[in-house]
């Protein structure tokens, strides 16, 4: 639905989507090679991605160790120019104050090119790995509104002329344009300010999908193609995004996973071989397999509901260049994809997203409460 096409995220974990990827000769990647996500990554922003995306669980796969999110983002901040980073942190996990910061240097890194995808894993080995019990939902509810509010005020801590950098008196700041926020939330509580500049964005770009049931809260909501009205298709993904719309959120973006034809074996055949070594499980997500027109033309039927899609590749290193060589060139061609405009400086500028206002800068914003006032026990302070 934005002007001039639909804006397009890949994720750009492993060897893809579907669980037995990486079990073939030549179909090879891994989270712990940070090679070959260098390699996904530049060939992503190469054929014109807005952002990538990267997956993670608080708990380390079976395989063993894995190299985190934010740090995958991090690494990849330096070796690319154009293209968003969007790392996965889990706000059920990770302590608030220390994930705002992590995605406030990441903006920072990149020279504003961060987003964030919450996650909220709340199952019980997730939530051990913090000495926790699973919340229910209407504390896990809570839990992922206020860390979501409490890194927006915390992003707005330092108004964006904070640093003076005088030589000459020696003043580094204006302490009166760095605030504490005194956010009280409902199991924690946070003063600030935070130990870093505000991100050159002024606010990190905020993923989430639209069961977290925060449309209001984030950036870009992702809607899924189930309905239980509809079922699958495009009618429940235009169903969902327009609730998303209607609860508020300025973009909306549909998950979509993806196997495309390649030359000598059809998509069918190869999702077959695949899932004859583990099964590729029907999920929230949109699904499509076939000839790389016929994903053009699903994906003309849908530019009139969403503003985005955002990618799952059953196997990166086969669909990815596809994705990139036949899909892409075809959408941009014809007006149905925008590739980032030259000149474009940060995500913001690609995604077509105002910079906001920094809430202490802005006198109407600064009387706004941070996040809601409850009682609860302060974990986090700075």
């Amino acid at each position: 639905m934005g002007t001039g096409g639909l804006l397009l995220g890949v994720e750009a974990d492993g060897a893809g989507a579907h669980p037995a990827a990486g079990r073939y000769p030549g179909v090879s990647g891994s989270v712990l090679d940070p090679r070959f996500v260098k390699e996904t990554v530049t060939v992503a922003e190469g054929a014109g991605f807005a952002f990538a995306v990267f997956g993670d669980e608080p708990v380390a796969p079976a395989a063993g160790a894995r190299i985190e999110a934010g740090v995958r983002a991090a690494y990849l901040s330096q070796l690319t120019r154009r293209i968003g980073l969007a790392p996965t942190l889990h706000v059920t996990t990770a302590e608030p104050f220390h994930l705002a910061t992590q995605l406030a240097s990441l903006d920072h890194a990149s020279h504003g090119r961060a987003a964030w995808v919450v996650g909220a894993a709340n199952d019980g080995p997730a939530r051990a790995t913090i000495g926790a019990a699973p919340l229910d939902d209407v504390a896990r509810s809570r839990e992922i509104r206020d860390v979501i509010d409490v890194a927006r005020a915390l992003w707005d801590s330092w108004e964006d002329d904070a640093v003076v950098k005088d030589v000459v008196t020696g003043r580094f700041l204006d302490n009166d344009k760095v605030h504490h926020i005194r956010f009280e939330g409902a199991s924690f509580s946070v003063v600030g300010p935070l130990i870093t500049p505000r991100p050159p964005q002024g606010q990190v770009v905020v993923i989430a999908a639209d069961a977290l049931g925060v449309a209001d809260r984030a950036d870009i909501t992702l809607v899924g193609g189930f309905s239980a009205r509809t079922g699958h298709g495009r009618q429940a993904i235009a169903q969902r995004a327009e609730q998303a719309r209607q609860a508020g959120s300025p973009l909306v973006f549909v998950e979509l996973e993806v196997a495309l034809d390649r030359p000598g074996e059809h998509a069918h055949r190869r999702l077959a071989r695949l899932n004859s070594l583990a099964p590729w499980r029907i999920t929230d997500r949109a699904r499509f397999s076939g000839a790389a027109a016929a994903l053009v033309e699903f994906l003309d039927g849908l530019a009139a509901h969403v503003d985005g899609v955002l990618f799952y590749l059953a196997e990166t290193s086969v669909d990815l260049p596809i994705l990139a060589d036949e899909v892409l060139t075809a959408l941009t061609a014809s007006g149905l994809a925008r590739r980032p405009p030259p000149g474009a400086v940060t995500l913001r500028d690609v995604l077509g997203l105002p910079r906001p206002v920094n809430r202490f800068a802005d006198p109407a914003r600064a009387a706004e409460p941070a996040g809601a006032n409850d009682s609860g026990r302060s974990t986090a302070s700075a």
